[in-house]
């Protein structure tokens, strides 16, 4: 007899500096290694995830982490998605859409009426979620405003 594989994605709020939320932001930075050649060298202060602020997620199937992503607000009314990420042996689930709607689910709950993101060309399956999750593209912002391979991309919660 052999156990079903676990469906139910147990998403959990979790300090950004956590040990588990950390080693899954190390592998999402790993994936940005792979596909850009460094790390995303946007800002981030793990105080900025917490409540009231900010929430950050881990996802586990089985009890075991493979999904992370968060949301921080950068001025009333307007949230910012970091670290959005569901481990390799694991995509192709729909479990990021699901992720994706409890982050946005919980910005709306604290007033949030803009949501938005940068990601980059590297990244199709990420541009393709968003897309086809209601964001459209924005004016450049951050980091990477001037890096002709960015692209942001913005959402109404309302």
């Amino acid at each position: 007899m052999t156990m079903a594989e676990p469906t139910t994605l147990v998403l959990t709020p979790t300090p950004y500096d956590d040990p588990v939320a950390a080693g899954l932001i190390e592998a999402v930075q790993q994936v940005y290694v792979a596909r850009y050649g460094g790390r995303d060298a946007t800002p981030v202060d793990a105080a900025e995830f917490a409540p009231p602020r900010g929430l950050f997620l881990v996802g586990r199937l089985g009890g075991e982490p493979i999904a992370c992503g968060g949301w921080r607000i950068v001025s009333p009314g307007l949230a910012e998605l970091k670290r959005m990420y569901v481990a390799s042996g694991f995509r192709g689930r729909g479990l990021s859409r699901i992720l994706l709607a409890a982050l946005e689910d919980s910005a709306r709950r604290v007033g949030i009426t803009r949501i938005r993101l940068e990601t980059g060309h590297r990244q199709p399956e990420a541009i393709r979620l968003y897309e086809t999750s209601g964001y459209t593209v924005i004016e450049k912002f951050g980091v990477y405003r001037h890096d002709p391979g960015s692209t942001c991309f913005g959402k109404s919660l309302v």
